[in-house]
């Protein structure tokens, strides 16, 4: 069973920058895909971002991309997410997922955390 908890979320105005984090436990880290959601008030969970095991191959929502980034660090059993060029519609709770491998689709991640907030400010 592995157990997921996020941190790094906050208040940033639009242009700014956040960096998210993503800590497992109970597991082997570096088995698993790993991968970003975020749900905003009103709308359904989407996805954001995901790395493969080795953190080889990544991939991003169209709207984020060229202003996030996702990394891991398999020593530590850590994901991140650097947010840039931050903006209003980037709003939402983050989620981190695992599951065996990096997709968009949400029902393939077995373990999620619980949420950090992100509020970007205009």
């Amino acid at each position: 069973q592995v157990q997921l908890v996020e941190s790094g979320g906050g208040v940033a105005q639009a242009g700014g920058s956040l960096r998210l984090a993503c800590i497992a436990s109970g597991g082997s880290f570096s088995q698993y895909a790993m991968a970003w959601f975020r749900q905003a008030p009103g709308t359904e969970r989407e996805f954001v971002s995901a790395i493969a095991r080795r953190g080889y191959s990544t991939n991003f929502a169209d709207s984020v991309k060229g202003r996030f980034t996702i990394s891991r660090d398999n020593a530590k059993n850590t994901l991140y997410l650097q947010m840039s060029s931050l903006k209003p519609e980037d709003t939402a709770i983050y989620f981190c997922a695992a599951g065996p491998i990096a997709t968009m689709d949400a029902e393939a991640y077995n373990y999620w955390g619980q949420g950090t907030q992100v509020t970007v400010s205009s």
